[in-house]
């Protein structure tokens, strides 16, 4: 009687336990990348493939598998950034309270992703589309949103301007504060005092004279 081995086998037992092996090391690895580029994209815009690999302890063959170029990982770190962000947002309870504090709580909250994270997202203005860049930011604009309707409709904010243009006036604001950090145009101590006070001016409802 001839038996058969069924670790030799494909589809045998032995292959079934490996797969899930292969799987979470696949995960492993893919999560080491990612927060190993998270770290060195915020360090150093210029950080090669290479250093990257080096970072996550990973080889080079590893990283590629994953992440077949620049631009494939610099988009999956921006959304690990972002994923991550989700927390702090959440922590800066934008439905509670007055819309125009709540909005000034988010703003911070903002600003302490992205002045974190902010060289990081200086490569990715440089190197990936603006439209692209912009989907990634969709959900936290989304809070941005909602907490502008709000106050839109409790008489905090403007009602003269667009919805979705007072939105870009935050997002663009927030990616013009990081990039005259970087060049030393603002101090990093002072850019949340600076946004908020710039935003909440530009963004809060006004007295009409004729009504005075």
């Amino acid at each position: 009687m001839t038996t058969t081995d069924s670790r030799r086998q494909p589809g045998g037992a032995g292959d079934r336990g490996s797969a899930p092996r292969r799987r979470a090391d696949a995960e492993r690895n893919i999560a080491a990348i990612l927060d190993a580029a998270l770290v060195c994209f915020s360090e150093q815009t210029d950080v090669s493939m290479t250093s990257i690999a080096r970072a996550a302890g990973v080889g080079r063959v590893t990283l590629y598998t994953h992440f077949p170029s620049r631009e494939v990982l610099l988009q999956a770190v921006l959304d690990h950034a972002i994923a991550q962000a989700d927390a702090v947002l959440d922590a800066a309870e934008p439905d509670r309270g007055p819309a125009a504090d709540a909005l000034g709580r988010l703003l911070r909250s903002s600003w302490q992703i992205l002045g974190r994270h902010r060289r990081l997202f200086e490569v990715a203005q440089r190197e990936l589309d603006p439209a692209r860049l912009r989907r990634h930011h969709d959900p936290a604009m989304a809070r941005v949103e909602a907490l502008l309707a709000r106050g839109r409709n409790e008489g905090a904010f403007r009602v003269d301007l667009p919805l979705n243009w007072m939105v870009t006036t935050v997002y663009s604001l927030l990616h013009a504060a990081a990039e005259d950090v970087n060049a030393g145009r603002l101090p990093q101590h002072s850019a949340a005092d600076v946004l908020q006070a710039t935003l909440l001016s530009a963004l809060q409802a006004t007295d009409d004279p004729e009504d005075g």
